[in-house]
């Protein structure tokens, strides 16, 4: 073989043993990832936790572009280059190198947000937004990184961005607007993911993420409504989801004055008893509370009062409570009243 290359021009072997050498190292990298990093995947997913997944999984993906990387740097001693390209060319290989890694970080850190964020705050997922900062910041260091390899001088750069950041921030008044807005959300912590919230312009839904625009808002039909951060920062916020995620359930009834009152609360509270002893929505560790509350013009009225686990669950509850309480008060020949007396509208005439 050493002798059929020593026949060759030189520039045809020096391009054979590049080719040879890369190759090489892709088919190294190749092996690397089906032996070791198979292994590393295994035993992750074997964890409960979920970052070092990711982690497997993205050196998994990437180790045969970082063998690819190793094998165009050792190519490089095969050709008399000047010492300004010889250099150059490292610093290319060794900037996607560094961009390989600063991707895979930003993965990995933007992962163990999202499983270790919920240990801060219980039971509150980490928004899109706190994820896009983690991983914004995490590519800025390594731009910098990259920026240092090139002997470029940081300073002066980040001088121009203060200078030219007022004109910036009056350019993109709006977006980052929002974009601050939506962090003050966030951190404040007033709102969070999957809370039920009723705003004073009268939309309303569960909270189902923030971004560096807007919040989304999940109604009970189903349908979205995307709310600017800004808007949400500024607007009067009902949160049904704080500080506890259950609802009240009320009912309010009118039965005629000749009713037993006794009994009336007697069957009011059997009723409740057994809605929120069968429906999953209901809390049925708290008691229901029957109180009467007013003398209208034809009845005595009273509030029956139960929990709800959440805002959603309250209706399907009400709707059994209204449905069995009517049947049963109808059983004992109990007569109910609406609050007012109904008029009936008089037919005009000519």
């Amino acid at each position: 073989m050493k002798a059929v290359l020593d026949q060759w021009p030189l520039w045809a072997s020096r391009l054979f043993w590049t080719a040879a050498t890369i190759g090489l190292a892709y088919v190294v990298g190749h092996v690397v990832r089906v032996f070791l990093a198979t292994r590393l995947l295994r035993l992750a997913t074997k964890t409960q936790r979920d970052w070092d997944d990711v982690l497997a999984v993205e050196v998994r993906r990437r180790i045969p572009f970082w063998s690819l990387l190793i094998g165009l740097w050792l190519a490089l001693d095969y050709w008399p280059l000047e010492t300004r390209w010889l250099t150059l060319l490292s610093r290319l290989i060794s900037t996607l190198g560094v961009a390989s890694v600063t991707l895979l970080a930003a993965a990995v850190a933007t992962r163990f947000v999202a499983n270790y964020g919920p240990r801060v705050t219980p039971a509150v997922p980490v928004t899109g937004l706190t994820q896009n900062l983690v991983r914004i910041v995490v590519i800025s260091i390594g731009l910098l990184v990259i920026l240092n390899g090139f002997n470029v001088e940081i300073r002066p750069m980040l001088a121009a961005l203060g200078v030219g950041g007022l004109a910036v921030a009056l350019a993109l008044q709006e977006p980052l607007s929002n974009l601050f807005a939506g962090l003050f959300v966030t951190i404040a912590g007033q709102v969070r993911i999957g809370d039920y919230v009723r705003l004073d312009t009268g939309a309303e839904g569960y909270i189902r993420d923030f971004n560096w625009r807007s919040t989304r808002l999940q109604t009970l039909p189903g349908n979205f409504i995307i709310v600017p951060n800004s808007k949400l920062a500024q607007a009067t916020v009902s949160n049904f989801s704080l500080p506890t995620r259950d609802a009240q359930v009320t009912v309010d009834v009118g039965v005629d004055y000749g009713s037993d009152l006794v009994m009336v609360e007697r069957i009011a509270t059997a009723v409740a008893s057994e809605v929120i002893g069968e429906l999953a929505g209901a809390v049925p560790d708290v008691a229901p509370v029957v109180r009467y509350h007013t003398f209208s013009d034809l009845s005595v009225r009273f509030t029956l009062q139960v929990r709800a686990r959440e805002f959603a669950d309250q209706f399907l509850i009400r709707h059994e409570l209204i449905k069995r309480l009517h049947a049963r008060l109808g059983q004992e020949n109990v007569i109910l009243r609406p609050p007012t007396p109904v008029v009936p509208a008089r037919s005009s005439t000519t």
